[in-house]
């Protein structure tokens, strides 16, 4: 991997936090009548505990230690309480008993409503982000690892999802309290109000420095973590060349400097989450001095009753639990926003190859390809093929040879538009590809490769691929047809059998005669073949060619080959060199040019009597 795309994630802008959070909260908009509600409770939670306090004010200054002239501000509440002190607590005890199920209620309920809605906006944002991957070139995974495109879709919603389940509601309903509480401390007495908030500014300056390190160090814990997993995807699915040449040790040197990076990236985020949540306890704590020293000696000097004291030591607890917890949320907050750049720059990747909004319809089915002075670079001027012209009438069997680099295999890409051209065209039948739509031109096409690629499922579905229409009886007909009736027969499951990742369980034959299952299924106008017997033995390679002949039965097709002798009976063979189209004709024609096909045919013929003699001896 080069250094660019290794670092790429560190090359984020500089986002502000609301742009970010306002693009993640149009996600919650299908959802408008959930979070209403939600809200709705969350204003009947705060209001339950806002109350609180003011009870124990009445207990104290109307019953315990009567204060008429303290009680005036609340006539309108004592005038519907009994003027009996026992009575009277008895009261305020069914009252504070009430409140404390309508807050459990109403806080069951808002968490309930709230959570399910995160969980629909996270599975509407994973889904979001998967079909767009879908959409995207195969030059884009050329530059980005698969580890760190699986963070996007993992780690990253993950956090994303904690933010919506236990950070949007939970926000808001620490400031309704606030502002509720607020409320009553202000109504009753605003000095000592003003005393408790005179901490409120240096709590601000505090998140406000917390703030500045945490999105820093929450994007190097992100970044580390896509490290490990691009490391890890890489070094699992090539276990067998890590063992085969002894690299254990110096896999696990690696993996550690990795792990040490993402262990110092979160060592730092703790030390700073490990600060701020001290300071804001303290400057909480120094709120609460403040209102002892200050309140109580008005009390000493009857100038506020014990009530009001007491009302708001336990505001004061309250107010400054909300604070806290926005601090746990604000940490929240900065990871989860920390993530969605990651998220909405890969959602923000523009779709490059894509349909015509009016496209143009293919004719019935044909196969007539056709490239027309085609020129192709995957990057800047460095051109993979130069002013490339040939024609493959339908039914035609094509050929394409040269050396390794030569632009063979960049040609079937270009035919299904895996990447497009920088000049000329590409025709089937007689119709640009770009002008056609991109679902219906891939369909007229099948690909066997060298590898083929197996999804974990059955032998059916891997035959299928989710295509309507292919019943299993096509499914048993097509394996049989490319030999793999006997296959079949020793299987209990049958076409049922269990597949498992990347075919695992699977011969390098078997996954070949698959692959050409696969394709005779789909009934393909073009089939295309990549180096698709060079990884079998002799036994394989002719059960293979036998398929093949099947398959290319009155189909257009293009044959990729080092072999040539696989390639003899081709109706045209197209000779690359160095990007370009050096030769075309038939095997015979070719030979007698006495060119660069000759020479191909002449060292392939020639390494085959040495390895004949070689066996002999």
């Amino acid at each position: 991997m080069s250094n660019e795309h290794q670092h790429e994630e560190e090359q984020l802008g500089k986002v502000t936090d609301w742009p970010l959070l306002s693009r993640l909260l149009v996600y919650l908009r299908p959802y408008t009548g959930r979070v209403v509600l939600g809200i709705g409770l969350l204003v009947v939670h705060s209001a339950a505990r806002a109350t609180g306090p003011v009870l124990y004010k009445l207990a104290v200054d109307l019953y315990m230690l009567p204060n008429p002239e303290a009680m005036a501000k609340l006539e309108w509440l004592t005038s519907r309480l009994s003027p009996e002190p026992v009575a009277g607590l008895n009261q305020i005890a069914l009252i504070y008993l009430t409140l404390v199920l309508i807050g459990f209620a109403s806080a069951y309920g808002q968490a309930y409503v709230m959570l399910m809605t995160g969980q629909y906006v996270i599975y509407d944002l994973r889904r979001k982000i998967f079909n767009h991957l879908q959409q995207l070139e195969i030059a884009f995974f050329d530059r980005n690892p698969v580890g760190r495109l699986v963070t996007r879709v993992t780690n990253d919603i993950d956090q994303l999802n904690e933010m919506f389940t236990a950070g949007v509601h939970a926000i808001f309903g620490d400031i309704l309290t606030l502002v509720g509480i607020a409320a009553w401390l202000l109504y009753l007495d605003w000095k000592l109000a003003l005393l408790m908030f005179i901490v409120i500014p240096l709590i601000a300056l505090v998140s406000f420095v917390f703030r500045s390190f945490a999105r820093k160090y929450h994007r190097r814990t992100r970044v580390a973590l896509a490290k490990i997993n691009t490391f890890l995807n890489e070094h699992l699915g090539g276990m067998s060349v890590v063992q085969l040449f002894n690299r254990e040790q110096q896999a696990a040197r690696q993996f550690a400097d990795i792990n040490q990076e993402n262990r110092l990236a979160w060592r730092d985020a703790i030390y700073a989450h490990s600060l701020f949540f001290p300071a804001i306890e303290s400057l909480t704590s120094l709120a609460i001095a403040f209102i002892i020293a200050y309140g109580g000696g008005r009390v000493l000097q009857a100038e506020l009753s014990l009530g009001d004291l007491t009302a708001f030591l336990f505001w004061s607890r309250q107010f400054f639990e909300p604070i806290r917890d926005l601090a746990d949320k604000y940490g929240i907050l900065q990871t989860a926003l920390a993530s969605s750049e990651r998220i909405f720059k890969l959602l923000d990747t523009p779709v490059r190859i894509t349909s015509l909004e009016a496209p143009q319809a293919l004719p019935p089915k044909a196969g007539r390809i056709e490239f027309r002075n085609v020129w192709f670079a995957y990057k800047g001027a460095d051109w993979v093929l130069e002013d490339v012209s040939f024609t493959i009438e339908p039914s035609e069997m094509a050929a394409i040879v040269g050396h390794t680099g030569a632009g063979k295999t960049t040609i079937t890409n270009l035919l299904m538009r895996f990447y497009d051209i920088q000049k000329g065209q590409i025709l089937l039948d007689d119709v640009d590809i770009r002008e056609l739509n991109l679902q219906e031109l891939r369909s007229r096409f099948a690909m066997v490769l060298q590898d083929p690629f197996l999804f974990s499922g059955t032998l059916a579905s891997n035959v299928r691929l989710g295509t309507e229409g292919i019943h299993d009886d096509q499914v048993q007909q097509a394996m049989e047809t490319v030999n793999l009736g006997g296959y079949l027969n020793s299987l209990p499951g049958g076409i049922n059998h269990e597949v498992r990742e990347r075919g695992a369980t699977l011969s390098v034959g078997q996954k070949q005669l698959l692959s050409f299952a696969r394709s005779l299924a789909h009934d393909p106008e073009i089939l295309m073949l990549d180096e698709a017997t060079s990884s079998v033995d002799t036994q394989t390679e002719h059960m293979i060619q036998e398929a093949l002949e099947r398959l290319i039965t009155g189909r257009t097709s293009i044959v990729i080959a080092h072999r040539l002798s696989t390639i003899q009976r081709a109706d045209r063979i197209l000779v690359f060199h160095k990007g370009r189209l050096r030769e075309q004709g038939t095997h015979q024609e070719l030979l007698g040019q006495r060119g660069l096909y000759y020479k191909l045919y002449q060292l392939q013929y020639r390494d085959q009597e040495v390895g004949a003699v070689a066996d002999d001896d």
